[in-house]
């Protein structure tokens, strides 16, 4: 059954012959092997340019910042899959990556969403801070959470946003959106009562959006990093094995609020 337009596959990422690998139209083993590092490679198999140095740097820092992140549930998941399926460490490394979603690591692809399009109004005239007051009443009216801003631990500073934005200012980055992203701060204490910081979350679009990384593909960064984070959790799983614990813990704190039958419980 056809299904859209299209009869014939297509893809600009990678050919091949007998002798050579063609990887966005670099010789893989001759141009790329040995020459790149592995955040250049993914910057390059998904932009089909070789990022310079400046973007390199960015990049390479919102991995590190965002790889580690302890017993979040998406690597409770993990562990919890590993501990009953050891030989199948796909499957574990999958079942922590299907956990996230808009509340862990997609919250950078919404966040870095909303800083383009204000910075789409800010290019037709309105005032920063106009228009970043504008979204959040808009956010609040909707009862929607402010996607970047926030954190259950660093409430007064995530100290991760500093560093990055240190590191996109000494690589020479472009910071239109960070300060787009300060200004949104600058503006939530007036209108949500309360202030809410930025967190890594945000600091991650607001330094790569700078470096040309599209916005699209944001998501990706979270994703890719956290998938070396949970390696290294079920090789830590492996060795010295949470995974069970952790679901006696659930269970043991578990509190049964249904029906249940007449005689339930009783002593025989």
């Amino acid at each position: 059954m056809k299904i859209g337009k299209s009869t014939v596959p297509r893809t600009a990422i990678c050919t091949s012959d007998e002798h050579t690998i063609v990887v966005r139209g670099e010789d893989l083993c001759h141009d790329l092997i040995g020459h790149v590092s592995f955040a250049d490679y993914f910057f390059l198999l998904l932009t089909g340019k070789r990022p310079d140095a400046t973007c390199s740097a960015v990049l390479n820092a919102t991995l590190v910042a965002i790889a580690e992140h302890g017993l979040v549930p998406s690597v409770q998941a993990s562990r919890m899959t590993y501990a009953a399926a050891p030989d199948a460490l796909q499957g574990a490394v999958a079942a922590g990556i299907l956990g996230c979603g808009s509340v862990i690591l997609g919250a950078s692809e919404t966040a870095g969403r909303l800083f383009t399009k204000v910075a789409a109004r800010v290019d037709a005239g309105e005032a920063l801070d106009d228009v970043a007051a504008d979204v959040i009443r808009t956010l609040k009216a909707e009862r929607r959470s402010i996607p970047g801003y926030g954190h259950p631990l660093h409430k007064s500073n995530d100290p991760r946003v500093d560093r990055l934005i240190a590191v996109a200012t000494e690589a020479g980055a472009d910071l239109r959106y960070v300060h787009i992203a300060q200004a949104i701060e600058r503006v939530i204490p007036g209108i949500v009562g309360k202030e809410l910081r930025l967190n890594v979350s945000a600091a991650i679009p607001a330094v790569l959006l700078g470096v040309g990384f599209p916005v699209a593909s944001l998501r990706g960064v979270p994703i890719l990093a956290r998938t070396a984070g949970l390696i290294a959790h079920l090789a830590e799983e492996a060795e010295m094995p949470s995974g069970f614990a952790l679901s006696y813990q659930a269970t043991r704190e578990l509190q049964y609020e249904g029906d249940v039958p007449a005689g339930f419980g009783a002593s025989t």
